[in-house]
């Protein structure tokens, strides 16, 4: 491993014990042999071994024709070409439940106990099983309910703008996660600024990368609102996706009209367009998380006012 690391060498071949968590920087090409016979958790752990810094990295699935293959073995592939964005690793899992079955919800005939992924992700689990049936199978018993829930559940952000508590800023790493966990727990404007002057009582004045942190937990919300599950923030450019499920009420809804009308209306500043089977909404010229902010807020007052 070491002549490895240190170049003596360019190509390791090694067992499925790669995936336990080597982490070699220079390393930007992974080939995985018969990758048909492998789970779909231990492929996106072995893909993960490379990539880990600025070099572009490439992962090749050698695999059997198609046509040999079983149902399973397809869609576990199919998985992994899908989902390979960072931070990917909750769809992963949720595909591989989808693939293995779940079984029952209590119980020793359960593929997937709770102490195996923590009673938080098997409670946002169970929570978007139920709003999904709540959607479509049993829309009409729920329909009053759900027009007072939000359309998505939550909007991930993405941004090349550096946003974090810098080590020199919050020295211990289990204190930095907590902060971060603290964070993202947030709800509002109130709550946010307690937790900035508690930043400030403890650690003293804020560095700018974390006022930009802060920033991107008020984007999520104003995202959230608007029915975006992702914002990504880069090169001048704000793009914001919506809700994958065409079926959702929400391209019935008298917000999504106002979206349209907003495109029309400033046609030099936003696009609407589909790509790759999502529909996005694309803004130019942004240079900071706060104008990004602007830009979503208005088209939100947008609705506000012409809904009242």
């Amino acid at each position: 491993m070491m002549e490895f690391i240190e170049h003596d060498f360019d190509v390791l071949v090694s067992t499925t014990i790669i995936e336990s968590g080597l982490d070699i920087p220079n390393a930007n090409t992974i080939i995985i042999n018969n990758a048909q016979n492998f789970g779909l958790s231990d492929l996106h752990q072995m893909r993960g071994r490379v990539g880990r810094s600025n070099k572009k990295a490439f992962c090749y699935l050698l695999a059997p024709p198609k046509a040999t293959l079983t149902n399973e073995a397809n869609r576990r592939l199919r998985a992994l070409e899908e989902f390979s964005d960072l931070g990917s690793g909750f769809n992963i899992a949720m595909r591989d439940l989808d693939i293995r079955g779940a079984g029952d919800l209590l119980g020793g005939e359960q593929s997937g106990f709770i102490s195996d992924i923590g009673l938080e992700t098997f409670q946002k689990i169970l929570n978007e099983a139920i709003k999904e049936l709540k959607e479509n199978e049993f829309k009409d018993l729920f329909a009053d309910e759900a027009k007072n829930e939000d359309f998505v559940e939550d909007c991930q952000i993405d941004t090349d703008f550096e946003t974090l508590l810098p080590d020199d800023y919050v020295e211990h790493i289990e204190e930095r996660l907590s902060l971060y966990k603290e964070l993202s727990d947030l709800e509002n404007e109130e709550q946010l600024e307690g937790f900035q002057n508690q930043l400030i009582d403890r650690f003293g004045p804020i560095p700018e990368q974390t006022f930009r942190l802060m920033d991107t937990i008020r984007l999520r919300w104003v995202g959230k609102k608007l029915g975006f599950e992702k914002l990504v923030i880069k090169n001048q450019k704000m793009i914001c996706y919506f809700i994958q499920n065409p079926q959702s009420d929400y391209f019935q809804s008298p917000f999504f009209t106002k979206v349209l009308a907003f495109v029309q209306n400033h046609p030099h500043e936003v696009t609407l367009a589909e790509k790759f089977g999502k529909l996005r909404l694309s803004f130019k010229n942004i240079d900071s998380l706060k104008f990004a902010r602007k830009r979503l807020s208005a088209l939100q007052e947008t609705y506000i006012e012409e809904s009242i």
